[in-house]
């Protein structure tokens, strides 16, 4: 098979697809907890989705669609590691990435409080990524939670992902009305749920 050669510099949209092919090789055989069981890689694209609809810069979107790839690939043959996304997307993109992503060395509990505490000093583009990521999951969380979790573990996650959203907001107003919009939405729903 012939390959096309890589025209340099490489186009922002051929960037993009070449991240969201990376992601879905990665997520492959990984599916969302929720009860729909949906392939995992619907949740990237929708958080770069987010990103890109609400004016996020590219390396945010890159990172939207890669912030998952280091956590959910640990146990996987070929996991991904910092080094191989700054070899593949460079240091700035693989930056926000390390920004977005939990050490799961640590208990839940304890990267929980380190997101509500580091939130508010993340980078500009780091806190686009992780508030995106929140509205991603709320709608989950509303829409389709996981198996076993009952309505008190669901307003609990609620809660939560604001705690982390008030130390992400001021950097994208857009992304902060959409956070609020859906997060009075998982609320209202789950109040309807009780």
């Amino acid at each position: 098979m012939d390959t096309i050669p890589m025209r340099d510099p490489e186009r922002p949209e051929a960037r993009l697809l070449r991240a969201a092919t990376f992601a879905a090789r990665v997520h492959a055989t990984h599916k969302r907890k929720g009860a729909s069981a949906e392939p995992y890689v619907n949740h990237v694209l929708e958080v770069a989705a987010i990103l890109a609809a609400h004016g996020a810069p590219e390396e945010a979107v890159l990172a939207g669609l890669l912030h998952d790839t280091v956590e959910d690939s640990d146990k996987d043959p070929d996991p991904i590691t910092h080094e191989r996304l700054v070899a593949e997307f460079g240091e700035v993109v693989a930056g926000v990435v390390a920004e977005a992503t939990d050490d799961k060395s640590l208990p839940k509990e304890v990267r929980k409080a380190l997101q509500v505490r580091l939130a508010p000093k993340k980078t500009d583009a780091a806190k686009m990524l992780k508030l995106a990521d929140k509205i991603s999951n709320l709608r989950a969380i509303a829409a389709s939670p996981p198996a076993g979790w009952d309505h008190a573990r669901r307003l609990e996650y609620i809660g939560w992902a604001g705690r982390v959203a008030a130390g992400l907001r001021g950097v994208n107003p857009a992304l902060d009305v959409l956070f609020e919009v859906t997060y009075r939405e998982a609320v209202a729903r789950l109040a309807q749920e009780a």
